[in-house]
């Protein structure tokens, strides 16, 4: 699946995404767009998480994200 600007997940065919619109559009079928209170919560989660590593754990996490983007 593709991903739309809001990294909402569509469908690659384009057949499948014009009958997806069509049953959003007649109510057959809700938009699956997040609301913004779970967009809301990701961030806050993603602090929290912070908040709990150690240093040395965030540096761990740092130096690994690091290798896997500059070792390619």
């Amino acid at each position: 699946m593709t991903k739309g600007p809001k990294g909402e997940k569509r469908p690659a065919d384009l057949n499948r995404r014009a009958f997806d619109i069509v049953r959003i559009a007649s109510g057959e079928a809700e938009d699956a767009t997040p609301s913004a209170a779970a967009q809301k919560g990701g961030k806050v989660g993603g602090r929290a998480r912070a908040e709990k590593l150690s240093a040395e754990e965030r540096k761990a996490i740092a130096q690994k994200a690091a290798k896997v983007r500059w070792g390619k």
